[in-house]
């Protein structure tokens, strides 16, 4: 750059500057003028999905706009985070962001950066994960899947919502702990999963919350709990604690959008979400998921992005996996 387009490019900055501030306020001003569209990295019918689509109806009402769910499943969740590097800063794209966005920078090449490239607006809940059986099945608690598993080394199927997930990554750590080896069937959604566990097509399912109907009647069981303590709805399960591995998993997820967002609009959003997360019927359908309400704000999911990025670091490394850039 010559010195004369450099002094004209210094001189315009202070004009930029102002032009930008003043579209972050009159945007902040009017918003939401139009339908918001809220992404769920899952297939519809699940967990994720039957709880962002009643909150998103409860925040449009606050918002005065509909928040329209848009399901992108597939790529282990992070279908959204790469939308969102693409999305305007304004307000109307939001994206739900479960773990892998945390861990797959750690494992591969991404499209995003999740310490540079969001806005955290609000964080929302966490899931009761765990696996599942049909009722039929030989297997009655987790020690019978493990001492199966060591005569057929490689032959006991198991579904996920994808490679790298935190379903995925997590029966890949029990099994190296417990010097066992599982055959892993990916798949879209806990919908999806679901379906194949039913249909006889895998013999173990990594599910939430939307196999509960399935146990109530009987027709499958919950053979160990990934969370930090046992669930209420199903006090004789025991969590990955209680078989004696120190692990919690419950794959944590909130509300992102791009990065830029003007924070007027930042905390309408999040003031929109946070009274729709607390409304009675949400906490109702949390408790039918088996869910917990871990609401965080703007600047403490921030730093909850942080921690769980560099925990995600720390546990790649100590499963000894290989990058694949």
């Amino acid at each position: 750059m010559n010195s004369m387009l450099r002094r004209r490019f210094l001189q315009a900055l202070p004009v930029m500057s102002a032009a930008l501030t003043g579209w972050g306020s009159s945007l902040a001003a009017d918003f939401p003028t139009r339908p918001v569209t809220l992404i769920v990295p899952f297939a519809a019918g699940g967990a994720t999905d039957s709880f962002v689509r009643s909150i998103a109806v409860l925040a449009g009402n606050e918002l005065g706009q509909p928040v329209i769910v848009d399901n992108k499943p597939g790529a282990a969740g992070v279908l959204g985070a790469n939308q969102l590097v693409r999305a305007l800063p304004d307000g109307y794209t939001l994206s739900i962001l479960p773990e892998p966005v945390f861990r797959l920078p750690h494992l591969q090449k991404t499209q995003f950066d999740p310490m540079s490239d969001f806005t955290y607006v609000v964080h929302l809940s966490g899931y009761a994960l765990g696996i599942a059986t049909l009722s039929t099945s030989p297997w009655t608690d987790w020690s019978a899947v493990v001492a199966d598993a060591k005569k057929r080394p490689g032959q006991i199927t198991y579904g996920t919502t994808g490679v790298n997930g935190t379903m995925h990554i997590t029966v890949e750590e029990m099994s190296r702990r417990q010097g066992i080896k599982l055959n892993h069937v990916p798949y879209k959604g806990e919908s999806e999963i679901i379906a194949a566990l039913m249909g006889g097509h895998i013999d173990l399912a990594v599910t939430a919350g939307s196999i509960a109907p399935m146990v109530d009647e009987g027709k499958a069981r919950v053979l160990v709990l990934w969370t930090a303590k046992r669930a209420a709805r199903w006090p004789n399960v025991p969590t990955l604690r209680d078989i004696g591995m120190d692990m919690v998993a419950n794959s944590p997820f909130g509300i992102a959008g791009p990065k830029g967002m003007p924070p007027a609009v930042v905390k309408t959003l999040h003031d929109a979400f946070r009274k729709a997360l607390e409304d009675p019927a949400t906490q109702k359908l949390l408790e039918r998921l088996n869910q917990e309400n871990a609401y965080l704000d703007s600047a403490a999911y921030t730093a909850f992005a942080r921690e769980r990025y560099e925990a995600s670091r720390k546990q790649v490394e100590r499963m000894g996996v290989t990058p694949n850039q």
